[in-house]
């Protein structure tokens, strides 16, 4: 079996630790993994592969001989290292918002579109979480009824704004003053709809990205999508309600069909015995659950969901390393 030079960039905070967790999990073939991260984390230590690797600086000749990078350290890193890393002959799978809407660098969702991962030139964008979690039911539907309209409103756990993110809510739930306040407005015994900046159309970059990204992973820029993404006092997995509008007329049994035999979903829905995912149900799990199936009689051909997924795993690290396994498979 071949084995491949591995660079995590990020590697201490919590996407990057997933993803060398999710590496050893799924077995990943690699001969060296380097752990890449700020000067201030240099030192740190992550165990892999029964051993414990030392963090070490992220400088412009850190890629030297790397297969694949990983990058987990927000936009304004990728920005500056991708392109270094690409250069030095590595394929570079970023998890920021840097390189997702660039024509030229596919986004890739492996349940949905993986043929776009072999049209990479260096660079392989991994989606924004909600939407990937989204997609994974979405697309099989949408080939079958062809969606016309998504409504979604989502539920986004203290993870997906990082470390800060759940000291602050730990904190507020003990009673405490945060030491350093990573959102707008107190966390615990609250919700708040503002995941990421405002812009000026009153819209967030969160929901921007919902919409822009599910038209490209979709292959479909038709789709009409209207977000309202909130922050809520959960400390793992989102959760989303969709509601789809479809051009042609559907059965749901048959929906509930297409939506069992789809990759990487897992149907819990009997909600006469309380069987409907929650964010504890995904905890952990790389599977995209989705439950609350019913049809919308307020509109022609409408269809409720309820979707939820850790965020942590296939909304970031899961499905960056699920892109990196079928990069070697090859074609």
């Amino acid at each position: 079996m071949q084995l491949y030079d591995i660079a995590v960039v990020g590697a201490t905070g919590l996407v990057g630790r997933k993803m060398v967790q999710v590496l050893e999990e799924r077995k990943f073939p690699v001969a060296r993994l380097r752990l890449l991260a700020s000067e201030r984390s240099v030192g740190k230590e992550v165990g892999f592969g029964g051993s414990v690797h030392s963090v070490q600086k992220l400088t412009t000749e850190s890629f030297k001989g790397a297969a694949i990078a990983l990058f987990a350290a927000g936009s304004t890193i990728s920005k500056e290292f991708v392109p270094l890393a690409v250069r030095a002959g590595a394929v570079a799978i970023d998890n920021s918002s840097a390189f997702r809407m660039d024509p030229h660098v596919p986004l890739v969702v492996p349940e949905v579109n993986r043929k776009m991962i072999f049209h990479h030139k260096g660079i392989i964008a991994n989606p924004n979480c909600s939407t990937i979690q989204m997609v994974v039911p979405l697309k099989p539907l949408h080939d079958r009824w062809r969606i016309t309209r998504i409504v979604v409103s989502t539920y986004q756990s203290v993870t997906g704004a990082g470390h800060l993110g759940m000291v602050q809510l730990e904190e507020e739930m003990i009673h405490r003053e945060p030491r350093l306040m990573r959102f707008a407005h107190q966390i615990a015994l609250n919700v708040f709809p503002q995941v990421d900046t405002f812009c000026d159309d009153g819209y967030t970059r969160e929901e921007h990205k919902m919409v822009r990204e599910t038209k490209k992973i979709m292959g479909d820029d038709s789709i009409k999508v209207h977000p309202t993404c909130v922050r809520v006092p959960v400390i793992g997995g989102h959760s989303e309600a969709v509601n789809i509008e479809f051009e042609k007329h559907f059965e749901l049994p048959q929906v509930c069909e297409v939506l069992r035999s789809a990759p990487g979903v897992v149907v819990v829905d009997e909600p006469m015995k309380h069987a409907y995912p929650t964010p504890l149900t995904s905890w952990d799990r790389d599977s995209v659950f989705v439950g609350r199936i019913r049809r919308d009689e307020t509109i022609r051909n409408g269809l409720s969901l309820w979707i939820v997924a850790d965020n942590l795993r296939k909304g970031a690290a899961t499905n960056a390393v699920q892109i990196a396994e079928e990069l070697i498979k090859g074609h």
